[in-house]
């Protein structure tokens, strides 16, 4: 007896203690779970306020207040007819006095005598502020055509015909670039276009030719043209 107590009996009691704990960990286990599992099957269960708390969304916010209106200011006017201002006398008075206007100044200049009319005024001082004439310098040098200056040609010199274009029967016309001065005499000459063989001849020739001189305004000028020297084989 003193044997099953104090060894055989600490086997038996741990046995015993070790499936009672597996039990009641199964046993809490099955109402947990009995628990969670009838709110899901059967909803109708739960207390009605509790889902509608739960279901429920929460209401919005306010909407802000709205801003105050604007003040508004009353101005009177005031509005005064022309009948108010335009009465007639309650009284005629006795005396009427007489309102004399000023005649107005004289037309003229005064200190101006004899010029005491607009005209005699503007008159004289348009004599005075005469503004000085100012000429025109004419130009140096213009240019004409060589047609009208062949108009004023007094003095002009045939062209020698070389023997050595005559006998290679060569012709045509040779053009000049001329300048004629103030005297009416050729100043500068130079060849434009032309047979080679005619030129020289051309040159001789022109440079001794005399012009009646261009005046304009009354100022001879210088005149730029052309000469135009015509080569022609007579057969």
């Amino acid at each position: 007896m003193f044997e099953d107590s104090t060894f055989e009996s600490a086997g038996k009691l741990k046995t015993k203690s070790k499936y009672w704990m597996i039990a009641t960990a199964l046993l809490n286990a099955t109402v947990v779970i009995v628990l969670i599992l009838i709110p899901l099957i059967y909803p109708e269960a739960l207390p009605t306020q509790a889902l509608a708390t739960l279901l429920t969304a929460p209401p919005p916010p306010p909407p802000p207040p709205p801003p105050p209106p604007p003040e508004v200011k009353v101005v009177q006017v005031h509005v005064e007819s022309m009948q108010n201002l335009l009465r007639a006398p309650s009284t005629i008075p006795h005396n009427i006095s007489m309102v004399k206007v000023a005649a107005p100044p004289p037309s003229g200049v005064a200190g101006m005598g004899g010029l005491g009319t607009v005209g005699g005024a503007m008159g004289a001082l348009g004599g005075l502020g005469t503004a000085p004439m100012v000429k025109v310098a004419p130009p140096k040098k213009i240019v004409v055509s060589s047609g009208v200056e062949a108009s004023k040609l007094i003095n002009e010199i045939a062209p020698v015909y070389p023997a050595i274009a005559k006998a290679a029967r060569i012709q045509g016309t040779v053009v000049l670039a001329a300048t004629i001065g103030k005297d009416g005499m050729i100043q500068d000459l130079k060849v434009v276009s032309g047979p080679p063989m005619l030129q020289a001849s051309a040159l001789d020739a022109v440079k001794r030719w005399r012009y009646r001189p261009t005046v304009l305004d009354g100022v001879p000028v210088d005149v730029d043209t052309t000469i135009a020297v015509v080569f022609t084989l007579n057969e």
